[in-house]
């Protein structure tokens, strides 16, 4: 589904992914985790699209297609999804009415004809039940207002409303209380199915609680140095990271 190989990005010529590899295929949960500017929050935006950063060498394809040559909307079109570590706020456009425009303008790029009102009420009733998001917080405006929780209870319902091939969720954890975090996982698991896949970025082992991944990857210097199953993620939080800059260090890792 996603092949990223040999990618090298610079954020105004300074160097921040330095070779990253990695192979997502379709019914499989990642988790990349790594300390702070290590480019975690680079490739999720890379692979997004997002303005601001260099591609100096590598390829990313997703699906056979190459996604570097694609623009930021037909990215998301082709069923990419990124949320955010920081969700952002449109003041007067209701969750309804963004979510109406963003799914048809997907059906219709995929050759669909556009939900009526009738059919997209159906589907936001049904899918609000996935991250319990009650409706007084589905007519509000997009992220106005919203604590951290509902910003990320509305980025998962988002994400069911437009059920994408590949998500990829950037520190969702990041601020929530346990039954905000909770609610959010139990979203995503909800929404697994053997024809998508999710990326999970995050520092902590917590969230893998919930969300168990079936690779966890760790970036450190803007690279993958290690990966292995589920258990990487418990040994980082019992040793930290220290360990891997001693044995990145002493050229132990890739």
């Amino acid at each position: 589904m996603l092949k990223i190989e040999n990618l090298h990005v610079t954020i105004k010529e300074r160097e921040i992914l330095k070779g990253v590899n990695l192979e997502v295929k379709a019914g499989e949960v990642h988790a990349i985790m790594g300390p702070n500017g290590t480019g975690k929050s680079t490739l999720a935006s890379v692979v997004a699209g997002k303005e601001g950063y260099d591609v100096t060498a590598g390829s990313i394809t997703f699906n056979g297609k190459n996604l570097l040559e694609l623009p930021v909307e037909d990215r998301a079109r082709e069923g990419i999804f990124i949320g955010f570590q920081y969700p952002v706020e449109i003041p007067g456009v209701s969750i309804a009415n963004f979510m109406r425009t963003a799914l048809n303008e997907i059906r219709q790029y995929r050759g669909l004809d556009p939900l009526n009102g009738a059919q997209f009420l159906r589907l936001m009733n049904e899918k609000q039940k996935v991250v319990e998001l009650t409706e007084k917080l589905s007519n509000r405006s997009v992220n106005e207002g919203f604590s951290g929780g509902e910003k990320k209870r509305n980025e998962i319902f988002q994400m069911a409303m437009l059920e994408p091939k590949l998500a990829i969720l950037d520190e969702t954890d990041s601020g929530l209380d346990i039954d905000a975090l909770r609610i959010v996982a139990n979203g995503v698991n909800q929404l697994k199915r053997p024809d998508n896949a999710t990326i999970v970025i995050t520092h902590y082992q917590r969230l893998l609680d919930y969300i168990v991944p079936d690779v966890v990857h760790i970036l450190y210097d803007g690279k993958i140095v290690k990966s292995g199953p589920k258990e990487l993620a418990l040994e980082l939080e019992k040793r930290g990271y220290e360990w891997i800059k001693e044995e990145y260090e002493q050229g132990k890792l890739a």
